[in-house]
């Protein structure tokens, strides 16, 4: 699997992330700076990380979503590539209009920056095969506007589409229905807050992260 990691200004989680793509999926996982106009030919995965791009100017992920990268990482989500955006990432694929929604401020307005509990919602997409539905990962976040929020008819329609793969045990931030991570309706596109790039070695606490980019190895996709 080709992966292609996004890096904009403020990004402070892409070393993490294509660290976690090399280690996981493919060794020659490249970074891709964001004034570019395409992607690598071939690229399977598209991984937008965590961070501060543009500073949060105007709304967090707001700049970074139009960016110039940013029409072909609509393309690639068009043709059915896979795109993973975590944290800022998520905030990203919001506010490009990828996955309905929005990320706003924490309840309580603090950040958060521990290791929570996530329950598997689903274990049948590209994202979470590698799971068991409701095993219990232990994955962490690092966020000051990690609450998701949409209308009701939205998260109505999340929720019966089966759209939520990923949901908190116990809430960090004030998300409706315990939102942590959604695919669109096609499954190609998932954006979460925790970062399972952080857990991908017993090094580093955890390994519940890994089942995500094992997940993403199970597709068949290859370059």
């Amino acid at each position: 699997m080709k992966v292609a990691v996004i890096q904009f200004p403020g990004s402070n989680c892409d070393a993490d992330a294509l660290h976690a793509a090399r280690l996981t999926l493919d060794q020659g996982a490249t970074f891709v700076w964001h004034a570019r106009e395409g992607l690598p030919t071939g690229t399977d995965l598209v991984i937008l990380p965590g961070g501060f791009s543009y500073g949060d100017h105007l709304r967090s992920g707001a700049v970074a979503a139009r960016s110039p990268i940013m029409r072909a990482v609509r393309a690639h989500a068009a043709r059915g590539g896979y795109v993973l955006g975590v944290c800022n990432g998520f905030q990203v694929l919001t506010e490009a209009g990828l996955l309905p929604g929005a990320l706003s401020r924490n309840e309580g307005l603090h950040f958060q920056c521990r290791t929570v509990a996530l329950k598997v919602e689903r274990a049948d997409t590209a994202f979470s095969s590698a799971y068991q539905e409701g095993q219990t990962l232990n994955i962490p976040i690092a966020h000051g506007e990690g609450s998701y929020y949409a209308d009701p008819k939205t998260v109505n329609e999340l929720e019966g589409e089966g759209q939520v793969v990923f949901r908190y045990l116990d809430n960090p931030n004030g998300s409706l229905h315990d939102i942590a991570g959604i695919v669109n309706r096609r499954g190609n596109v998932l954006g979460m807050m925790p970062h399972p790039e952080r857990a991908v070695e017993a090094v580093l606490g955890s390994t519940d992260g890994r089942g995500l980019f094992e997940s993403l190895s199970r597709t068949g996709v290859s370059r």
